[in-house]
């Protein structure tokens, strides 16, 4: 004997489908939105003392060169990968404290790295040991907001690929 099975209409086993798919469907887009809130979420708060800057407050300091030290406070691979400001020092963040000889007091100081955070921390440090810090901006961050004055560095061709070449070069122009 077998057992019987409550019918159920095509129309109902549909409406069913119907409904899982549109659950389903309105956890996905609820997924989403949480997603996309979370990455469009705005910075985190603003911790320093040094004031963030604007793309056309950064304008205005590089406008007047002869008064302002652009100081990158990134690793060479990130100033390659975002760009830098056409003239800068770069002395790495972790390097900071070790290199402030090196640093003029009588010029105003704009710090740099990729979204500000890291420039803000160096401009409190260096605030703290006297010196003329006017704020701190990030390259990415300039660029999102229409700044133009950020360079694209062309990472250098390795030193063994560059002397295999030539010396590709010079054996092919040598007469036998």
């Amino acid at each position: 004997m077998e057992a019987a099975l409550p019918s159920r209409s095509a129309t109902s086993l549909d409406l069913d489908m119907k409904t899982l798919h549109t659950l389903a469907l309105a956890a996905l887009l609820g997924l989403s939105a949480i997603a996309q809130a979370q990455t469009a979420a705005p910075a985190a708060e603003w911790k320093y003392k040094t004031q963030r800057l604007k793309a056309a407050e950064v304008d205005a300091l590089l406008a007047q060169p002869e008064k302002l030290l652009v100081l990158d406070l990134r690793r060479p691979d990130e100033l390659i990968k975002y760009g830098s400001f056409p003239v800068f020092l770069n002395i790495q963040n972790k390097d900071l404290e070790k290199q402030l000889a090196y640093l003029p007091k009588d010029r105003a100081i704009l710090t740099v790295s990729n979204h500000a955070v890291r420039a803000g921390r160096a401009g409190d440090i260096l605030a703290e040991k006297g010196f003329k810090v006017v704020g701190a901006t990030g390259s990415e961050d300039y660029e999102n907001e229409g700044g133009k004055a950020v360079a694209h560095i062309q990472a250098p061709v390795p030193r063994a690929q560059a002397d295999g070449s030539a010396n590709v070069a010079a054996a092919a122009t040598r007469q036998p």
